[in-house]
């Protein structure tokens, strides 16, 4: 059940409890800038930290940020040991600040393919924050979702039965014991695409959908707090029939945020 939202226009009564961001556009934003691309994530980095301090406050539970598909080890070898490093030094700086915040991190996707020292420093960071029930922030991190729900048929096909739940258990890594992570209630993509982009494709079935035109490293407490009330005046049917169910989707109250409408990239 989501928690009341508090928003400059007042109570909103049913925030997402799992948020989930495509952090699109850090590289468009430098180059418009005439910076390199690295800088633009520098910015996103930034981005991210001022969305994660936000997040509790609005009723948020569960954050997932996309931070490196699998196919972005397609990209230049500069930028991808660039943003490998970014990586790094936010999983240095950022864990003490998240315990102490009551935040939880962890991780998903696969780290076989990380740079030396990088998989063992987010097991310590995991490890350090386990106790954090304020927020569960994951991020993805070599990610395809793909690859994990064919990683997770896999290993269901040695099961005697296999229900959502225990499927989704399978998704959320380990042997299938622990505890599912929630559906995502809001996916939000910035920088003005319009894909998913292969980001918990199966965790995202009824999702709300909302692509926003501003770059990434522009994206603001405000933005976010926009987000959550657009979400909140949204009648989620889960398949049946509402009270409003001929009603047209309003758009959000804020300026830059634009559900379903084409915008120029």
């Amino acid at each position: 059940m989501s928690v009341p939202v508090t928003t400059p226009s007042g109570i909103l009564p049913a925030g997402p409890r799992h948020v989930a961001i495509v952090m699109d556009g850090n590289g468009r934003w430098a180059t418009a800038r005439g910076l390199p691309r690295t800088a633009g994530h520098r910015e996103g980095v930034e981005a991210a930290r001022r969305v994660v301090e936000a997040a509790p406050r609005l009723g948020i539970r569960t954050l997932t940020l996309f931070a490196f598909s699998s196919d972005n080890w397609r990209r230049p070898a500069a930028e991808v040991a660039a943003l490998m490093g970014l990586l790094r030094r936010f999983v240095r700086n950022e864990t003490s600040r998240l315990a102490e915040a009551g935040a939880r991190l962890t991780t998903l996707g696969r780290r076989d393919r990380l740079p030396s020292g990088l998989a063992d420093a987010i097991a310590a960071a995991e490890q350090a924050t386990a106790g954090g029930t304020r927020l569960h922030l994951r991020v993805a991190l070599d990610y395809s979702a793909r690859d994990a729900i064919l990683d997770a048929a896999v290993r269901a096909a040695a099961l005697p039965a296999v229900t959502r739940d225990a499927f989704a258990r399978l998704l959320a890594g380990g042997d299938g014991t622990g505890e599912p992570v929630p559906d995502v209630d809001l996916m939000i993509r910035t920088g003005g695409e319009q894909r998913l982009s292969d980001f918990l494709l199966w965790e995202s079935a009824y999702a709300e959908l909302l692509f926003v035109p501003r770059l990434w490293p522009d994206f603001s407490a405000d933005d976010l707090v926009a987000a959550v009330a657009w979400f909140a005046g949204r009648e989620r049917r889960f398949g049946g029939l509402g009270a409003a169910s001929d009603a047209v989707p309003r758009p959000p109250a804020a300026a830059g945020c634009v559900p379903l409408v084409p915008t120029a990239a």
